[in-house]
């Protein structure tokens, strides 16, 4: 199996673990995968980044409408 080659650019949210046993947290970051240019990215991460959960990347302009859809759903801003 290839190795998967990313990094992560910046971190804007990390969700605590569910409980103290969880090995993943939920975090919304920018990555750029295989050096391609960074999108933004929801997946679980370990403590150390060493391991992930399947997840999503978006572009910038996908994850701006896909969050302005979901906050006029839930009566957001």
């Amino acid at each position: 199996m290839a190795a998967t080659s990313f990094e992560i650019k910046e971190t804007i949210f990390s969700l605590p673990k569910k409980s103290e046993t969880d090995v993943y947290h939920t975090e919304l970051n920018r990555v750029s995968w295989f050096g391609k240019e960074a999108k933004i990215d929801i997946r679980g991460w370990s403590d150390d980044h060493e391991k992930m959960t399947k997840g999503i990347s978006l572009t910038e302009d996908e994850f701006i409408k896909i969050a302005h859809a979901g906050l006029e759903k839930l009566g957001g801003n």
